[in-house]
Order: C-alpha cells, then sequence, then structure tokens
C-alpha cells in the first residue's frame, strides 16, 4: 500500500514516562476512556503533537467508539508522519479489517512486517485475515513463520497442520500431527479431553487421505485414550467397510444398534455390510432379527418399507400402522411420505387404511378377523387424520377435508387436525381459508410458538403482513417493533415470507428491504467465523472447526439466501424494464375512466386509507422514540460502548437505484459459485447479462434440458435486441444460434419442441407463448392449445392452471377475455377450493358475508 502524502522527518519518540501511560495497553483491556485521556496527556506536550504512533492509538480508540472518520482522519495523519512504524501501518490495518475491507487490511499487515517481520501480534493477525479469505498458501506461509517463531506453542503446530488440511495435503498435515503429538506427555492411562480431540482429528485427517488401513490401526492404538467411545465405534464401523471387512464391520453396527435401536445410519450400516447381490430376503433378516430384540422399535419396522414390495411390503406396513395408530403417533404420515413416489405401494397403503377406517367404525378393530381385542377410540381418530394427508398429497382435496372435518367434529379440541385443514387449503389453492383455519389452530394454544410461526407465515402467504407481525409480537421482546426484534434475532423464514409478500402485492421497496436484511445476516455470519478462529484452536475442537470453515464456504447454497437473492434478481429486473413513474401521473392514469359515483367512492376510500397509515404512522413513530430512549440509557450506562450504527435500510431509496443491474449482479454471483447445478441460476444470469449488452455461458448440460422457461428463453434468443451490442458479441451470438437452431428457424424449432412433449401442459404453454409471440395470427390455436384439460395430459397442477388463466387474461397470448372466462369456469369445478378460479366478485360477497366491507352509511360515518 502506497501513501501519496509527502513525507516528513519522524518526531522524535516521546520521554520514557509517556511511553509507559502509552503502554498501559487500553486498548486491548477495552477501557477505551483511559486510553483517549492517555492519548492526550502525550499530545498535549508540544513536542509531541504530531507523534505518529500515538496518533494512530488514538484513531483506533476513537474507531471502537464509532467516530470512524475523526478515527481515520487520525490514523492517516500518524501515518504519514511515521511511514516506517510497524504501528501505524497494523492499526491502519485494524481500522479496514473493522470496515470488512479485508484485502485492504492484509496489505497493510505485509507493510507492518516490513518494518518488524517477527512481530508476533501481526503475523496472527494477518493469519487470521487470511484463513477469513481463504487465502489458504498465504494463511500456510504466515503459520510457519509463528511455528519458527514459536514452535513451544501448541497452536503454533495446529495451525500449521489445519493450513495442510485445508490446502488437501492431508499426508503433510498428518505427519505434523504426529510430530506434534510426540510431544505431547501424556500418561497412557489419563483421559485427558483436549489431546482426546486432537486424537480424533489425526484420524479425520488419516482417512480423508484415504489411508483406511492406517486409521484402524490409529484407532486401535490410541482407543483408551479417546473420551469419545460413540465416535470410535461409528469411525471403526465406517474405516472397516471402506477396507471391505464386512464381518467385522458388521460386528460393529450391531453393538451400536443394541446401544441405539432408532438411530437410521446403523442400519443402513449393517446393509452395507451384506455382500454384493445380496438377495432383499437377506436384508429383511437383519430387521427381523432386530424385532425381537426392540418389539417396541419404530424404525426397524418402517426401514424395510424402503426395498420391499408386493405382498411382504403389505404384511410389514400393516404392522407398522397398527402399531402407529394404537400408540397415536402424529408424525406417522410424515415417515411414509418418501414411499408416494412408487404408484404401487401408495395404492397398498391407501387400501389398508380405508380398511381400517370401515372396520374400525364397525367392530372398532383393525379387521374383522383379528382377536377380541378393541382399539381406543382415538386409533379411529388417527386413523382419519393419516387418510386426510393422504389424500391432500395425491391431490383429492374434497375427499381430504371429508376426512378431517369427520376427525375435528368427534375431538374439536386437537390443534393438529386444524393444522392439516389449514395446509390442505394450502394445497388447494386457498391460502386465505388456510390462514384462518391456521389461526383457529393457534387460538388453541396461545403459548405454544411453533403454531404461532406458523400461522404467522400462513398470514404472510395470504399478504396479511399487519397481522402476522401482531401474531409475532406474542413472542417477541416487549417494548421493541416485532419486525426489527425479529430481525435482530436473524428469522430469516419470517423475512423471505415477507419479501415474496410484498413482492406479490408490487412494494418493491418494502421487498428490497427485507432481501437486503437477509443477505446482511450471511455477511454477519461469515463475519462470526473470525470468533472461532483463535478459539476452536485454543480449546482442540479441530474437527468442529474444519467442518465450520466448509460450512462458510457453502454458506450461500442455503434455501434462505437462495429465495432472497431470486426475489431481489427479479424485482431488480423488473425495475430495469420498468423504472417507477411519477405518483400523480399513475392517479391520474387509474382515475381517468372512472364516473362521478365510483370517483367520489374511490376517494372515499384514499381519505380512509390516508387516515390509517397517517395513525399507523403516528402509532410507529412513538414507537421509535420509545426505542430509541431505550438504545440511549443502555449507551450511558455502558460506557465502553464499541462501534457505531449500520447503515439504514430506506425501501425508497432501495427501489430508486441508478442500476438496478449491478444491484442483480450482486445477488446472483454467490449463485453462480455455489448453486449452479439449478436451472433457474442460469436464466437469470441469461437475462441480466444479455440487458448489459454481456454474454453468459449456461453450462452445457442444461441446454439438452429444454424445460418450459428454458424454451421461451431460447426461442426469443434471436430476436432480441441486439444492434447496441459489439461486433464481437454480435458474431459469437450468430454462431450460438447456428448451434442451437442449426438449420431450421425458430418456428420450426417451435412446432418440433412442441411435437415433443404434446402431451405435457406446461411445455404447451410455452410453446403457445413463442406461436404467438412469432406470429400474432396464431393466438386462437395457441389459447385451444393451452386450454385443454383432458386426463390424458401430464403435469397438471393448480400452479400450471394459474399460469394460463393469467397468460389469457393479461394479453400474452392475445385476446382472448372469452376463453379465460370459460377456462376460469372449468378449472373451477377441478379444483372448487382454489381462489383464483373463484366466480368473478367472489371475494367481495365473502368480505361482506363476514362483515368486513364497510357500508354507505360507515363511508359516510368515517368522513366525518
Amino acid at each position: 500500500m502506497s501513501c501519496n502524502l509527502p513525507l516528513d522527518p519522524p518526531p522524535p519518540p516521546p520521554p520514557p514516562c509517556c511511553t509507559r501511560l502509552f503502554r498501559k495497553r487500553c486498548y486491548e483491556h477495552k477501557q477505551y476512556r483511559n486510553g483517549l485521556k492517555f492519548c492526550k496527556q502525550i499530545l498535549s506536550n508540544p513536542k509531541f503533537t504530531e507523534h505518529g504512533e500515538t496518533l494512530a492509538m488514538k484513531g483506533l480508540t476513537l474507531n471502537c467508539l464509532g467516530k470512524k472518520e475523526e478515527a481515520y482522519d487520525l490514523v492517516r495523519r500518524g501515518l504519514r508522519n511515521d511511514l516506517k512504524s510497524h504501528v501505524c501501518w497494523h492499526v491502519y490495518g485494524l481500522l479496514q479489517r473493522s470496515d470488512k475491507k479485508y484485502d485492504e487490511a492484509i496489505k497493510c499487515y505485509r507493510n507492518a512486517l516490513k518494518w518488524d517481520k517477527d512481530n508476533l501480534q501481526i503475523l496472527r493477525d494477518l493469519s487470521l485475515l487470511q484463513i477469513q479469505m481463504r487465502d489458504l498458501e498465504g494463511y500456510r506461509e504466515t503459520r510457519y513463520q509463528l511455528l519458527q517463531l514459536r514452535p513451544a506453542q501448541r497452536a503454533s503446530w495446529i495451525g500449521y497442520a489445519i493450513a495442510y488440511h485445508l490446502l488437501e495435503d492431508y499426508e503433510m498435515a498428518a505427519k505434523i500431527i504426529e510430530e506434534f503429538r510426540k510431544t505431547q506427555q501424556t500418561s497412557p492411562d489419563k483421559v485427558d479431553y483436549e489431546y482426546s480431540e486432537l486424537l480424533l482429528y489425526q484420524n479425520q485427517v488419516l482417512r480423508e487421505a484415504g489411508l483406511y488401513k492406517e486409521a484402524l490401526e490409529h484407532l486401535s492404538n490410541y482407543e483408551k485414550q479417546i473420551c469419545d467411545k460413540l465416535a470410535v465405534e461409528e469411525t471403526r464401523g465406517e474405516v472397516l467397510l471402506k477396507l471391505e471387512r464386512l464381518d467385522e464391520a458388521a460386528d460393529v453396527y450391531k453393538r451400536l444398534q443394541e446401544r441405539n435401536p432408532e438411530n437410521w445410519s446403523y442400519y443402513y450400516g449393517l446393509e452395507k455390510a451384506l455382500k454384493p447381490g445380496t438377495p432383499v430376503e437377506e436384508k429383511l433378516k437383519i430387521y427381523e432379527e432386530t424385532w425381537e430384540k426392540f418389539p417396541k422399535g419404530l424404525v426397524p419396522r418402517r426401514l424395510p418399507l424402503n426395498f420391499l414390495s408386493g405382498e411382504k411390503f403389505r404384511e410389514c406396513l400393516d404392522r407398522y400402522l397398527r402399531m402407529n395408530f394404537s400408540k397415536g403417533c402424529p408424525p406417522v404420515f410424515t415417515t411414509l411420505k418418501s414411499l408416494y413416489n412408487d404408484k404401487e405401494k401408495v395404492g397398498i397403503i391407501e387400501e389398508l387404511v380405508v380398511g381400517y377406517e370401515t372396520s374400525l367404525k364397525g367392530c372398532r378393530m383393525f379387521s374383522q378377523n383379528d382377536d377380541g381385542k378393541e382399539e381406543p377410540p382415538t386409533t379411529l381418530l388417527w386413523v382419519q387424520y393419516f387418510l386426510a394427508q393422504h389424500y391432500d398429497v395425491i391431490d383429492q382435496q374434497t375427499l381430504a377435508l371429508e376426512y378431517i372435518n369427520t376427525a375435528i367434529e368427534s375431538t374439536p379440541t386437537l390443534i393438529e387436525l386444524f393444522l392439516i385443514k389449514a395446509k390442505i387449503y394450502k394445497h388447494a389453492g386457498n391460502i386465505r381459508e388456510a390462514a384462518q383455519w391456521m389461526d383457529e389452530a393457534q387460538a388453541l394454544d396461545t403459548a405454544d410458538r411453533f403454531i404461532n410461526s406458523k400461522c404467522a407465515k400462513y398470514m404472510l402467504k395470504a399478504g396479511m403482513i399487519k397481522e402476522a407481525e401482531e401474531m409475532c409480537s406474542k413472542f417477541t421482546r416487549e417494548g421493541a417493533s416485532a419486525v426489527e426484534n425479529l430481525n435482530e434475532m436473524q428469522c430469516m423464514w419470517f423475512q423471505t415470507e415477507c419479501a415474496l409478500a410484498y413482492k406479490a402485492m408490487n412494494k418493491f421497496g418494502e421487498a428490497l428491504k427485507k432481501c437486503h436484511e437477509i443477505e446482511r445476516h450471511f455477511v454477519e455470519i461469515t463475519d462470526d467465523q473470525f470468533d472461532f478462529h483463535t478459539y476452536c484452536m485454543r480449546k482442540m475442537t479441530l474437527r468442529s472447526y474444519v467442518d465450520l470453515l466448509k460450512l462458510e464456504d457453502v454458506l450461500r447454497m442455503h434455501p434462505f439466501y437462495y429465495k432472497a437473492a431470486i426475489s431481489a434478481i427479479q424485482i431488480y429486473l423488473s425495475l430495469h424494464e420498468n423504472p417507477l413513474t411519477d405518483d400523480s401521473k399513475e392517479l391520474q392514469a387509474d382515475t381517468a375512466n372512472l364516473s362521478d359515483k365510483e370517483l367520489k367512492k374511490w376517494r372515499n376510500k384514499q381519505r380512509r386509507a390516508q387516515k390509517k397509515a397517517q395513525l399507523e404512522e403516528e402509532k410507529k413513530n412513538a414507537e421509535k422514540e420509545k426505542q430509541q430512549k431505550n438504545m440511549k440509557k443502555k449507551k450511558e450506562d455502558d460506557d465502553e460502548e464499541i462501534g457505531g450504527p449500520k447503515e439504514e435500510l430506506i425501501p425508497e431509496k432501495l427501489v430508486k437505484v441508478e442500476n438496478p443491474l449491478e444491484e442483480a449482479v450482486k445477488f446472483l454471483m454467490p449463485l453462480k459459485q455455489l448453486i449452479k447445478d439449478k436451472i433457474d441460476t442460469h436464466l437469470l444470469a441469461f437475462e441480466i447479462y444479455f440487458r448489459k449488452g454481456q454474454l453468459w455461458n449456461i453450462s452445457p448440460g442444461f441446454l439438452p434440458f429444454l424445460c418450459s422457461l428454458l424454451h421461451t428463453s431460447l426461442v426469443c434468443f434471436p430476436f432480441r435486441k441486439s444492434k447496441d451490442l459489439p461486433e464481437v458479441v454480435r458474431t459469437v451470438l450468430k454462431q450460438e444460434i447456428t448451434r442451437l437452431f442449426g438449420d431450421s428457424n425458430a418456428k420450426s424449432f417451435n412446432q418440433a419442441y412442441l411435437t415433443k412433449h404434446s402431451s405435457s401442459i406446461p411445455h404447451r404453454l410455452a410453446a403457445a407463448k413463442m406461436m404467438v409471440y412469432l406470429d400474432p395470427s396464431m393466438e386462437t390455436k395457441a389459447a385451444e392449445l393451452v386450454t385443454a384439460l383432458d386426463e390424458s395430459l401430464s403435469n397438471r397442477t393448480i400452479q400450471i392452471c394459474t399460469e394460463i388463466l393469467e397468460c389469457l387474461r393479461s394479453g400474452v397470448l392475445g385476446d382472448c377475455k372469452e376463453q379465460a372466462e370459460s377456462y376460469r369456469a372449468e378449472c373451477h369445478k377441478l379444483y372448487p377450493y382454489t381462489l383464483a378460479f373463484m366466480p368473478p366478485g367472489y371475494e367481495e360477497n365473502t368480505k361482506i358475508a363476514n362483515g368486513d366491507v364497510s357500508t354507505e352509511t360507515e363511508e359516510l360515518a368515517n368522513e366525518m
């Protein structure tokens, strides 16, 4: 790092009395006020007013108190006065690190080492930033320097070994750990937790190096000194499987099975210990033996259902279901849900459970052929509960509602029943009804946080944002806004659903705020690694530390980030295509075609909305003022407050960015690096980079996968505006278009696609869109193509039918208003509970029936 300021000769050092004050180490002990006093005493001396190191330390102290600008001025001034001071460069690096400018901080540390190459503190700080930034080569070099300077310290050896481990030089890492282990004076009979963790970490490195024989020998030699006996047995079983010593591995997993018969992984280990090609009957014997040992075990009765079929499947399933229904286990359906990919097994499940219900109604037994043992009344309840979920999953919501309503009539106080009823309505496409039933469930137990969260989530999906916030406020901190408190707690499920709700309501500013809050959470989680780089090596939790580093590397693969990023990118693309216009012009356009009566009604509605918004704003400001007072009091109580406030996310500013595409790219970058296997990543990247006039290389594996969205992009590809693109880009585009379409044109390409996927509704929709896009006169044929609802057609779902209806109404397929209404009526017959297919005026009638719509008299009263 260079400094463009003029070089002045360094001032003489302060006298020893001032130096002693300076060395009080107030910064390390977080005594910032005292530190400022000592700095002031030194700088008040006329001879040392420009002492570089003191100025730098004063700036560092002020930075910790939140005075960032003043801190930078002081540190730069100190650096200018003493460019050869390792302290000034080190402090400048600490300031850069506090601002998350890690690359700049590393440069500062390297400059500091030029003037004091063996400074341990600077080397440690540099190593922390290198591992934080995953500069593994640099980290290895720095740890080697620390090892040379402090070979007697444990952290020096461990850090050097971890550097080789992360660089995947496992053999070298194992050798370093072994050399360090030899220096440890530990009695074979003494149990030491930290030494035990070191041994387990060494064994992990050996296994990752593929040295399974050495790992097994190592495990046997040091077994007595390892505290975690369960980890020893599990590791031994894993290694024996790798070495193909199957009989020994089976013995290990049998011992583990006796220790915990409900652990799924032990049964999978026993299955792997069987010789390849072993018949199903032999595999079943593993579980039959367990049934005798543990007759009440549920896991050994569930797992065989994965590989059994036919009558044997029916027999085992019968036993499993009877046990669960008699006990009254609500999650039994969840455990069987993975079997629903097999139609034959689904048929057997339905046949058995429907038979149970019929028999239990008649004679209170699972079958009329059973012995005289009768089941309690609750058994029938759980059977009906199961059947409701069963029919919901196979898209027979009418039957599902019949069963759940019967169960609720018999037991109206069981919360689980209302949860399933809400879920059925959600799957049926009526999220408002679902939210109401979830609210009913929450009312039965207001102290249950799970039900409370579920209810809030359903309300958000229904667009009831204020109601959801009030629901969450029952469990958030008193005296603070529920939304702010949930943000502090990094409650990302709530923020994700909020973002989607605001996006659906076209409140892009609020939606972007939630997306950016989620992105900040992931930044904070990444920054929190700093606390563990030194802690884990000090406490010797090395296996957990390496797992943490690997997790952080793929952190943004998490669904919360993916959903937020996708939403943010879609909003920024929309803002790029349709920038926000002046509100007054929009209002004029909205009211131009209204009659006098409609205009009066509209103005009354606007006035009420404005008054309501004003009251809410006043309430919000009062809460904010109260919170600020509390925060101010807290800061006064804490004399050593650290850090300054973060930049506030304001929806109005977020939605009026100058370059939406650049903001979209920021969210896209982690998806490009970590989530390349999802087609949405490539489609959104294509949309962004094409608008930016750049090329985006779609992975070759996705080109043959012409899903409906990708087909639309491919057909539109040659017709996009390309006149403003550089000549080189246009040349490449021409080559790629030839490669994709060959000698055929876009029309024939689209027809070939339709012919290939003629029985799939989503593919029909994609082809119909492009049919009208290429030739507007084909709108009648396109409408006929997408409105077919024959049972022979595949992929018919509520979602795709809703999308088709929106396309018919919006004009994407031409002028199809008549077809849209007839298509809605047909869909309503198929999906009678879906809101999107309800008759016109349904929502208004529902509001009037529920008393939610004000009468004319009430409107006049509100005006007065």
